[in-house]
């Protein structure tokens, strides 16, 4: 049987050019191998039905032979023809097929029915012709026709006929688009078909294709959409979409986007559409994906389904939009589309994490309370409580924790972890450490950084116990702690004042070959200078300039420590060890030092210290000689005064050379005292200097006065009032108060200032005639008793109040008309024995005045 389903086959395709001698031979049943051949011919395409007439050379009229009829008649009655025939079979098409020759697929298995001829139907189309050998023509009849898979009974399958399955069909289709794969083969092959394919069969042939290849099939549909029967399917154009890799067909997918929504009824391709953003979003292709979302959105398109959604969300919160991600979820809020168990894990973690807690904790709770979904994921939860944890709700962070416990989900350390640093952060250390006992006791091990947290944490918190133990725990699990750790810890036990633990922590960091930061060293080395342990804190600060640190602002923040502390030798031993370690400082600790120096009575080591102050051309200012002729009113040893009048020289300050011609002879100043001293006040800056000034004429009418000048004080005075340094002190109003106000003034400069304004008072009462009702002499508390004193030793009318003296215009006009009075007011004191310089004695019993006034007055550039 296959041998002559072969012989008929080459017939097929050679047409009617030429014959060969062969003998035809027919089989009125077929079994064995040929039934098996014949079953494997099931997978051509098409099969025509045919009517074979053999033609009777001796009656010359032709008779019907089928496979039905006699077998050994149809095999043997060629034997006895005179003339072996050979039979041509060639197809004319009709005009309403496609014309020419039809190209049969290979292989050609071609079923004969052996059926009796059906009568004449218009639906025939083609023709049968019988030739003989010589190619002439015997006879034609209708024989053949398009036959529908499924529908024409057209294979013979032992003695009846069968349709040609569907599947066969289809499997064939697909076998020729994987055999020739695209192009013009694969167009003239698939044109050959003896009918159209419907688009049943169409996309049946498409499915069978293999998915990881998708040539074939979008060959196959390239074709089909240029026929006349094509007609747009959402299945075929959906298992298109869902074949195509995006990453390398993504204008395909886009261009196959493009013309279903181009179509008149786009919402009847949701498949299609669905396919394409799902397949775009899936393989990460983020702008087209949202470009087809936002068309289909413009479009008003509400058949997106929940796959599709799911897959942009990820896509756009993977790549960190969360905002557009929420704009895609309003959007599927819009439409109706329902939120699967996919949509609550994507939305609610990034709704926490951007910030919308209140929104994520209601779709949270929704998510719990829909169908089909049970309990939430442990990821959401974990996302939950860290998210709460770090914005400060700790309450409904810890129901959350609590609540994902009793859904038996197994708590992370990454959940725990954030629940104890936000305990931690709030300050709530001890829930923090209640939780961490809790943790510790579930098993779960604590993560380093969870371990830095809480160490860190109770040693900021003053626990240091805790926290070291604690560090030794980290250390055994494992961690090596960081530098931060380290300094944390070391730090908080040098505020502490805990020495050894401090450096027992600094060695342990240089064996770990951590080295300590910038702030680590100030700490120890703050703790060691606190502690007064002047040499390991060099060591340190040695150490600390081998590690690449700058050191002079930290070794002068030490010294600063030491002279505020009032240490002042070991302030000085410092100041040594960084001059001999290149370590230099500023001017304003020198002079801060050199403050201290002279505080402590240190004066063999303030003129260096000075002169390294003017050295490093640093500007000596008139506060500071003020407080340096200071130290000279106090002292008391004539040594330490030459040492004071030293420093005083070594300041080479204006004022020093103003004062040593002030104790000169008019030969020497070549000048009057009163214009000497105005030449100098007018050298004077009075607005940046002004309080310097007066705190200058305080000291200095002191000094004065304690050295028996009581005329060179007077001219001082006078000066400063003129320069209006003490502007408000003297007060004239007219006939009803005058008075004088000495409460800013030093005790010498008072008593000056009191003298000199009694003496003008008197001379405008005595030569003017003018006499007020009362003066007042302002004192304040402190320098009451002193003027008071001095006053009543010459029995003045002056009452003593709280805080001033006072006496009426006539009685002070009377008291100034006594001569003691006169000679007190001039200061033509006659001897040591009179009143002023035994008062003087009684104020300043220290400084020995009575001999100063005995003593010639001599420069302060002199030595004594």
């Amino acid at each position: 049987m296959s041998g002559a389903v072969d012989w008929i086959g080459s017939c097929l395709l050679r047409g009617r050019h030429h014959a060969h001698d062969t003998t035809t031979t027919m089989m009125g049943k077929v079994t064995g191998p040929e039934a098996q051949s014949l079953e494997a011919f099931v997978a051509s395409p098409y099969s025509y039905s045919l009517r074979v007439f053999l033609p009777d050379a001796r009656r010359g009229s032709g008779r019907l032979s089928t496979a039905a009829a006699n077998p050994n008649k149809a095999t043997t009655a060629p034997k006895k023809r005179r003339g072996e025939m050979l039979l041509r079979v060639g197809l004319a098409r009709s005009a309403r097929l496609r014309g020419g020759a039809v190209p049969l697929s290979l292989p050609l298995a071609r079923r004969l029915s052996f059926e009796p001829p059906p009568p004449p139907d218009p639906e025939w189309t083609d023709t049968v012709e019988y030739l003989d050998e010589t190619g002439a023509l015997l006879s034609s009849a209708p024989g053949a026709r398009p036959a529908v898979p499924g529908a024409d009974p057209t294979i013979l399958s032992g003695g009846s006929a069968h349709p040609l399955p569907r599947p066969a069909a289809a499997a064939r289709i697909a076998a020729l688009a994987l055999r020739h794969r695209s192009g013009a083969p694969l167009s003239a092959a698939l044109s050959a078909l003896p009918s159209a394919p419907d688009a049943a069969l169409l996309l049946l042939a498409a499915s069978s294709l293999p998915a990881s290849d998708p040539v074939p099939l979008t060959s196959l549909v390239a074709w089909a959409r240029l026929q006349p029967w094509f007609v747009p399917s959402d299945d075929l154009s959906s298992l298109l979409a869902a074949r195509l890799p995006p990453a390398t067909h993504s204008s395909e997918l886009l261009a196959l986007f493009d013309d279903t929504l181009a179509l008149p009824d786009p919402t009847a391709f949701p498949k299609t559409l669905n396919a394409v953003v799902s397949a775009l979003a899936t393989h990460g292709l983020l702008e087209p994906a949202f470009y087809c979302f936002k068309r289909l959105r413009d479009a008003g398109f509400k058949g997106l389904e929940t796959p599709a959604y799911n897959a942009l969300l990820s896509l756009l919160l993977t790549r960190g939009l969360a905002f557009k991600a929420f704009e895609v979820l309003d959007e599927m809020a819009t439409s109706g589309c329902a939120l699967d168990e996919g949509t609550y894990e994507l939305a609610v973690p990034a709704m926490a994490r951007a910030g919308r807690i209140d929104a994520a904790r209601k779709m949270f709770d929704e998510m719990k309370k829909r169908e089909g979904i049970g309990r939430a994921p442990a990821g959401v939860y974990s996302v939950m409580v860290d998210v709460l944890a770090k914005a400060g709700r700790l309450d409904a962070a810890m129901g959350m924790y609590r609540e994902m416990v009793a859904v038996g989900h197994r708590v992370s350390t990454a959940v725990s972890t954030a629940m104890v640093e936000g305990l931690v952060r709030s300050g709530k250390l001890d829930a923090g450490m209640e939780l961490w006992e809790e943790m510790r006791r579930g098993g779960l091990r604590p993560s380093f950084g969870l371990y830095t947290m809480v160490v860190e944490a109770n040693a900021r918190s003053g626990r240091l116990d805790i926290a070291a133990k604690l560090f030794g725990d980290m250390e055994k699990a494992g961690f090596f702690p960081t530098p931060g750790t380290y300094a944390c810890l070391l730090e908080m036990h040098a505020s502490a004042g805990q020495a050894d633990a401090a450096m027992r922590l600094y060695h342990s960091m240089a064996n770990a070959g951590t080295r300590p930061g910038l702030s680590t060293f100030t700490a120890l080395l703050t703790m060691l200078a606190n502690k007064s342990m002047l040499d390991l804190a060099a060591k340190v600060l040695l150490e600390m300039k081998a590690s690449g640190f700058p050191i002079e602002v930290t070794a002068s923040d030490l010294l600063m420590i030491y002279i505020r502390d009032g240490s002042t030798d070991l302030a000085l031993r410092w100041l040594r060890f960084m001059g001999s370690a290149g370590i230099r400082t500023n001017n304003f600790i020198i002079r801060q030092l050199f403050e201290s120096c002279m505080k402590t009575g240190l004066y063999d080591s303030a003129r260096p210290l000075l002169e390294t102050y003017v050295a490093g051309a640093a500007k000596v200012d008139l506060i500071l000689y003020t407080s340096i002729l200071a130290h000279l009113v106090r002292c008391q040893d004539e040594n330490n005064e030459r040492a004071i009048m030293d420093i005083l020289s070594a300041s080479k300050h204006k004022a020093h050379d103003f004062m040593c011609g002030l104790f000169t002879g008019p030969e020497q100043r070549k000048q009057p005292v009163l214009s000497f001293v105005r030449e100098f006040f007018q050298g004077i800056d009075y607005d940046n200097e002004e309080s310097a000034a007066r705190y200058f004429v305080n000291v200095l009418l002191n000094y004065l006065v304690l050295m028996g000048q009581m005329n060179r004080a007077r001219c001082v005075w006078k000066v400063a009032y003129e320069n209006k340094l003490f502007a408000k002190a003297i007060v004239f109003d007219q006939h009803i108060a005058w008075s004088l106000d000495v409460r800013s003034l030093s005790v010498g400069a008072a008593l000056v200032a009191t003298v000199h304004t009694l003496h003008r008072f008197r001379k405008r009462m005595l030569y003017y005639g003018v006499v007020p009702r009362r003066i007042k002499l302002v004192t304040g508390p402190t320098l009451k008793m002193v003027v008071a004193q001095v006053l009543a030793s010459l029995e003045s009318p002056f009452e003593v109040s709280k805080v001033v003296l006072r006496a009426p215009g006539d009685s002070v006009l009377e008291w100034f008309k006594k001569p003691i009075v006169q000679q007190f007011l001039l200061n033509e004191i006659p001897s040591k024995a009179d009143v002023l310089m035994h008062r003087l004695n009684v104020m300043f019993p220290s400084s020995a005045p009575e001999v100063r006034s005995l003593s010639i007055p001599r420069s302060l550039g002199m030595s004594r």
